[in-house]
């Protein structure tokens, strides 16, 4: 029997390494659809406009190293910063995680199949579009919990 695969996903965030704290990320892409504020409530509603980065087959950033050269506004996640971020979808694993929670059955880590967010129906694989090909946002207002 091989070594036993370290959890590390299961320690405080504030544990993880830098490559750790990268892996917690399910590639949902959820967090990269465009979502406008309600000027009346404040609150936000997500459309089905994805940043024209996202790869919206994989669910990841198509030039993640880069994305701030080209996406000014794309938020960096990190340990300090993740708790406050109250737009990340509620299923997304640094928010879970922040909060002391277990990462969902089909996220990799726990099921080893990077597919499974997608089966799930987890992941904007399927109902979204590029922001390059949207135009008017509020005509891509989506009925759909992040």
């Amino acid at each position: 029997m091989g070594p036993i695969m370290e959890r590390f996903w299961e320690k405080p965030i504030e544990r993880l390494d830098r490559a750790q704290w990268e892996a917690l990320c399910d590639g949902c892409g959820k967090c990269c659809i465009h979502k406008l504020e309600d000027e009346e409530t404040g609150e936000l509603v997500p459309t089905n406009v994805a940043c024209r980065l996202l790869d919206r087959r994989s669910g990841q950033c198509s030039n993640y190293r880069h994305r701030r050269a080209f996406v000014s506004e794309c938020v960096r996640l990190t340990m300090g910063n993740v708790r406050a971020i109250d737009w990340l979808p509620t299923t997304c694993a640094y928010r879970l995680r922040a909060a002391g929670e277990a990462l969902p059955e089909w996220h990799y880590l726990i099921c080893g199949d990077r597919e499974a967010v997608h089966r799930a129906g987890q992941s904007v694989r399927g109902w979204t579009i590029s922001e390059d090909d949207a135009g008017d946002f509020e005509n891509h207002i989506v009925d759909r919990e992040l």
